[in-house]
């Protein structure tokens, strides 16, 4: 892992369905202003705007390919007009992984690239546990999401596997309070945020 260079700050928040990351970036960009920009979810955008969505395993591959290129020019996009502002990214690039229909390593060799260069692309990760792992209603407010609460846990589970080694993940655990939940994530964002404006020499 690289270190973060000069005026650079990419942070992923990411996690199971039903996990608060949504509403926590949300909160923090109004908190922080036009200091903080967030890359909206790819794949939301795709299926509300029609993208068909089918669970055989070529539709599957089809899919997660879209959304990954979708994904990583968004980031340009607003890296390329914000210069120097935080991205905040609603899920990344590595995400795809625990959706694909076969290994995480055939996803990376699909898609020409590999594991340690998507993790390389973020300087740090918070990672919203899912309601479900309490036992908590993951409907919310987000009309696309199709899972139940054992398919976001085991999607949740596949995700922690794949961002945990970032040198700069933090875990804000399932609460049954949401409030403490966002609470202590929000506090993880501001924690981080600080530790990378200093290290790219961000205003």
């Amino acid at each position: 892992m690289s270190e973060v260079t000069s005026r650079r700050c990419r942070i992923v928040v990411t996690g199971g369905p039903g996990g608060g990351k949504t509403t926590a970036a949300d909160l923090f960009r109004r908190e922080m202003g036009t200091s903080v920009v967030v890359v909206p979810e790819s794949a939301t955008l795709l299926f509300q705007g029609g993208f068909p969505r089918y669970p055989e395993p070529d539709a599957r591959v089809a899919a997660q390919t879209a959304i990954f290129h979708v994904q990583r020019n968004l980031e340009e996009v607003q890296a390329a007009r914000h210069v120097g502002r935080i991205l905040l990214c609603d899920r990344g690039t590595i995400d795809g992984a625990a959706y694909w229909p076969g290994s995480h390593e055939a996803f990376f060799e699909h898609l020409g690239t590999t594991y340690e260069a998507e993790l390389a692309r973020y300087d740090g990760v918070i990672f919203f546990e899912t309601a479900a792992a309490g036992g908590l209603p993951i409907e919310g407010n987000n009309p696309i999401r199709t899972e139940d609460a054992t398919e976001a846990l085991a999607i949740d589970r596949r995700l922690q596997a794949l961002w945990r080694v970032h040198p700069r993940y933090t875990f804000v655990p399932n609460n049954h309070s949401f409030f403490k939940k966002i609470s202590f994530g929000l506090m993880a964002l501001e924690s981080l945020v600080g530790q990378l404006r200093t290290a790219a020499q961000l205003p």
